[in-house]
């Protein structure tokens, strides 16, 4: 796959985030890493703020090491089944269509922007893959049409759209509370909160829809003006070609494989299933979301061969996040053997109000996103934490539950961890783009505090 080369050094006003930029570069180690200091850190603060002797911490630890696998295969389809999605053909065919509906580079951010943010709505696996495709094939269509597009501004714009993901059909925090037995469940005292109170929560719906007008409206006051520097995508980049798996049909178990018949009736009988499910009165969780997204794909793949290709090119984007599981579990068994979780609780709840609650989790999921920007993996850190203060404060768990999900997906935007398979794909550094989705970070966090705000009061 062609890549462009990393753009020149940003000059006049992209100049003003590289002293941040340098500084994430050079310290910011992996989520791997991040995810491995953290237990150690936790480790440390259970023997010194707890009666917890290292050998319970490591007990602790180890029987929590597993409580998160059903879990971890539900996170793990989502970014698996995402990402299959995003590269079956109708699905590239709908991007070249999409792409030549902009006619100029003003609406092309926000257009490629309003694009990602719809379809990490939809899903966060499809909307990290689908924004970056579109700003690759609208900054070479724009080549052919003639007008110029800062390719760097576009790749952030398809990036910001993931601000709005856990607000989605596929928020993994919301969806886990509505799953009976999940590990929010004891935090909940058993009950499970439909996601009627959350994701389709009125309050939350508009609250989307307000992030994405307030920061579609910033990505075209921010674009090159005049005279501004802008760096194109190289002419040698072409349009991405759809990767076709190999179909020699020789023998007659490949016919087989490439019959579309299998495909297409295993497809139809998963919608069957979940139609009667929905009929029969059953809810939305990280299960039938999954199967919704598996039935799409059986549909959209011309037959097993297809299906095969998509599943192998899209497991190496699993690998990295299916082992810094176990490691959130084994962090949440320490802070519950411990009562850490009692404790960092009572200290949020001694600096809240039932009014300002939302606002801090917000502020605080921000920065615990840094250390765990799985939003997943965040949930089982902090989640218990957050449901057991609101408890104590009288509030809503529906807000602590939508504070924690907006603030992990809010500092992703300067959270490199995400951006990965962004950069990957557009052939950019995290440098190149951080500076404009500092502006979305900014944007789109007002707008969510106001909004948690508001439903407090």
């Amino acid at each position: 796959m062609s890549t462009a080369p990393a753009p020149e050094k940003p000059t006049g006003r992209r100049s003003v985030m590289h002293p941040i930029n340098r500084f994430l570069e050079r310290w910011i180690p992996s989520a791997l890493t991040f995810a491995i200091v953290l237990t150690i850190i936790v480790a440390i603060l259970a023997m010194t703020l707890t009666q917890t002797s290292p050998v319970d911490v490591v007990v602790g630890w180890g029987d929590g090491l597993s409580g998160l696998l059903a879990f971890m295969t539900q996170m793990c389809l989502i970014l698996l089944l995402g990402y299959m999605l995003a590269n079956t053909r109708p699905v590239k065919k709908l991007l070249g269509w999409l792409a030549g509906v902009p006619t100029g580079p003003g609406t092309a951010y926000v257009f490629v922007f309003v694009i990602g943010a719809i379809a990490s709505l939809i899903t966060w696996g499809l909307g990290l893959i689908v924004g970056t495709l579109l700003a690759r094939e609208i900054a070479v269509q724009s080549r052919r049409r003639g007008y110029k597009v800062h390719f760097p501004l576009l790749v952030a714009a398809g990036y910001s759209g993931f601000v709005v993901w856990h607000m989605g059909y596929s928020g993994s925090g919301p969806l886990t509370a509505a799953t009976p037995d999940s590990f929010l469940a004891p935090a909940l005292g058993g009950e499970v909160i439909p996601v009627t109170e959350t994701i389709f929560a009125s309050w939350n719906m508009l609250a989307a829809l307000a992030v994405i007008v307030v920061v579609a409206l910033l990505f075209f006051l921010i674009r090159p003006k005049s005279g501004d520097p802008i760096y194109e995508l190289p002419d040698a980049v072409g349009s991405e070609k759809h990767d076709e798996a190999d179909e020699s049909v020789v023998t007659p178990a490949d016919r087989v494989d490439a019959s579309r018949i299998l495909t297409l009736l295993l497809g139809l009988g998963l919608v069957g299933y979940l139609a009667v499910h929905f009929i029969q009165g059953g809810t939305l969780t990280l299960d039938i979301v999954n199967w919704s997204f598996l039935a799409l794909i059986l549909l959209l793949v011309k037959n097993p061969f297809e299906l095969i290709h998509l599943t192998k090119r899209a497991a190496s984007n699993v690998g990295e996040i299916l082992l810094q599981f176990p490691l959130y579990a084994g962090i949440l068994g320490i802070m519950s053997s411990s009562g850490l979780i009692k404790l960092f609780s009572d200290a949020f709840v001694s600096i809240s109000t039932p009014t300002t609650f939302g606002v801090l989790a917000l502020l605080s999921a921000g920065i615990v996103n840094f250390f765990v920007p799985s939003g997943g993996g965040q949930f089982a850190v902090q989640g218990p934490i957050m449901i057991d203060a609101a408890h104590q404060l009288g509030v809503d768990p529906s807000i602590a539950i939508m504070a924690v999900a907006y603030g992990d997906q809010w500092t992703n935007m300067i959270q490199p961890f995400w951006a990965l398979p962004v950069l990957a794909i557009a052939g950019l550094k995290m440098r190149d783009i951080l500076g404009y989705t500092f502006i979305t970070l900014l944007g789109s966090g007002v707008v969510m505090a106001a909004v948690l705000l508001i439903v407090s009061l």
